[in-house]
């Protein structure tokens, strides 16, 4: 692709940020997808004499290879034994004793530009103490592999929680980087805080290439194909509807037991270790839809959620009283109720995306603020 031909990821820019380092205590904010060409940036950094003291893991874990919301322990990296603070479960935000012997802390993270994906919020938690104990904070950039877009409804402040922390829709259309500084400039921190921030910029990125993902960014996002879907398809996480955690395809299928008779493609959600310890429908036969032989260009060409799979997958449900979670974690993956509502009382996808317009319109208003790529 001639993105990856071209493109300087931010952590690429050693002659940037090392410098700025020098003489200072490190922390870094990191998992498998901190790479630097095919060396991990923890490994770069003590190559080139920098004072790295602390590593700090996201939801996943620093080598991404625990499923999405398992309890991550603190511990130690086994290659070079600096100390790693899970920032997941209970400790989202790193603690005064946690950062009190550090000056600056690097992050440096796969997004895959989707509100509910929980990098951003681990983005803001780390913002908000290094404003609060005066560390510097220098994020290193990297692409979007979802940047090419804006869609899905804004959140709505009382459906704020870890999966959607910020008044955005669900496909934001920007850079880590650039979404670190909207954090800072729309004074979303805890007192409106001011991160002390730096951003690394890439080199030549264009939001509108696609880019290729050297790893997953986390386990149950292997391929393009799913990261293309994600945004569409984690929906269903809040809804009685396997998206085929536990099997080869996550998030690129679709099904339930209740869909037998209705939907021909099948598929037996099991345990996969470190993927998917106890999936949805484990062990059950489900009946659904793959979307797995999607081009990826062709999804990535509709430049769009797209809603016709959870409405089809309503319609389908015998129980449709107990489709929908009632813990509102589809209200909150949503960051609204509207959604769910709409749903329910038949609205067309067509007028469901238009009640989304005038919020669009307006986050695109300030989004155009802290684009830092043509």
């Amino acid at each position: 692709m001639v993105q990856s031909q071209t493109l300087r990821l931010g952590a690429e820019r050693t002659e940037i940020y090392v410098p700025m380092l020098d003489g200072k205590s490190v922390g870094l904010v990191g998992n498998q997808s901190s790479l630097v060409s095919s060396t991990h940036l923890v490994d770069t950094l003590l190559s080139l004499g920098v004072n790295l003291k602390t590593i700090f893991s996201p939801e996943h874990g620093f080598r991404g290879d625990v499923e999405a919301g398992a309890h991550i322990q603190h511990g130690k990296d086994v290659r070079t034994g600096l100390p790693i603070v899970s920032l997941y479960g209970n400790n989202k935000k790193p603690s005064k004793e946690q950062v009190k012997d550090l000056d600056i802390i690097l992050f440096d993270l796969q997004d895959v530009g989707v509100r509910f994906y929980t990098y951003i919020s681990t983005l803001h938690y780390v913002m908000e103490t290094c404003a609060e104990q005066d560390i510097g904070l220098i994020v290193l950039d990297r692409p979007n592999p979802n940047g090419h877009y804006v869609d899905g409804p804004i959140l709505e402040k009382k459906h704020t929680s870890f999966v959607g922390m910020h008044p955005i829709p669900i496909v934001h259309g920007m850079t880590i980087g650039e979404y670190a500084q909207m954090t800072n400039g729309e004074n979303w921190l805890s007192n409106s805080v001011q991160s002390p921030l730096f951003v690394v910029k890439m080199e030549h990125y264009n939001r509108n290439e696609p880019y290729d993902l050297p790893v997953p960014p986390s386990p149950n996002l292997p391929t393009a194909q799913s990261i293309a879907l994600y945004p569409s398809l984690c929906l269903f996480e809040g809804a009685n509807v396997s998206v085929g955690r536990g099997t080869e395809k996550p998030f690129e299928i679709f099904g339930s037991p209740d869909f037998k008779g209705k939907l021909n493609y099948t598929f037996t959600p099991r345990r996969i270790s470190g993927k998917s310890e106890n999936p949805p429908f484990r062990d059950q036969l489900c009946y659904g839809v793959d979307l797995s032989g999607l081009p990826y260009d062709s999804i990535r060409n509709e430049k769009r959620l797209n809603l016709s799979y959870v409405i089809q997958a309503y319609k389908l449900a015998t129980d449709k009283n107990n489709f929908f979670f009632r813990n509102n974690f589809f209200d909150r993956l949503a960051g609204t109720d509207s959604l769910r509502k709409q749903i329910i009382a038949g609205v067309s996808e067509e007028n469901i995306r238009k009640s989304w317009q005038p919020g669009l319109e307006q986050f695109a208003e300030t989004r155009k603020k802290y684009l830092l790529y043509e």
